[in-house]
């Protein structure tokens, strides 16, 4: 398994690219922008292997891009079910509030629901529902590795106030992250890289 992060975008957001080394397949996660960085990294990885565009949730500066990365490589859109309007509403995914003009809208391929197992070459991605930052947040578990979107960040979470947002349900989600067996490598949407076990003992958030 090989993770590449590629930053961009207006706040920026993490966009990455999930290989399975085993068949060169790819899934993009969250892409909330274009750019020539992005571009090129899909054309190293080859276009006709990117065949996931994994979205954590449904607010603009996740999905940007996703529009141009469809185009370039026919890959299925996947979303949790309980955001699949998201990327038809700007008043939902927060374009209409944050954005001078409104982004491309698209209607994403695969409704997601928690325990849910996407196969992308060998590996097992696990769908885990995680909401408060939106009704239909979620993570991806695969291997010792968890792509947490917006609900966990390094030493914080997500905001919980806008449209769809629950800080109870927050709590209850982090929770859940928290007492899975082990430790593992957090892929946050923004800022830096943290692990599960150091979250488990620093983030205040987490111990609520």
């Amino acid at each position: 398994m090989k993770v590449t992060r590629i930053a961009g975008g207006p706040l920026p957001t993490n966009c990455y690219l999930l290989t399975d080394e085993k068949t060169g397949e790819t899934a993009v996660i969250d892409p909330g922008f274009e750019s020539q960085q992005l571009t090129r990294a899909l054309s190293s990885v080859g276009l006709e292997k990117v065949n996931a565009i994994l979205l954590t949730h449904g607010h603009f500066d996740h999905i940007m891009g996703v529009t141009g990365i469809k185009r370039l490589t026919h890959a299925k859109v996947y979303i949790e079910s309980d955001d699949w309007h998201f990327t038809t509403d700007p008043a939902l995914n927060l374009s209409g509030m944050m954005l001078p003009a409104s982004i491309p809208t698209f209607t994403a391929d695969v409704a997601l629901n928690d325990g849910e197992i996407i196969e992308l070459g060998s590996l097992s991605i696990r769908v885990l529902h995680t909401p408060g930052h939106t009704i239909g947040s979620c993570c991806y578990l695969v291997e010792d590795a968890i792509f947490t979107g917006d609900t966990l960040m390094k030493g914080t979470c997500g905001r919980t106030d806008f449209p769809t947002g629950s800080y109870a349900q927050m709590l209850e989600s982090l929770k859940k992250l928290k007492n899975l067996q082990g430790d593992y490598h957090i892929y946050p949407g923004h800022e830096e890289e943290s692990t599960l076990e150091y979250e488990r003992k620093n983030n205040p958030y987490m111990g609520i």
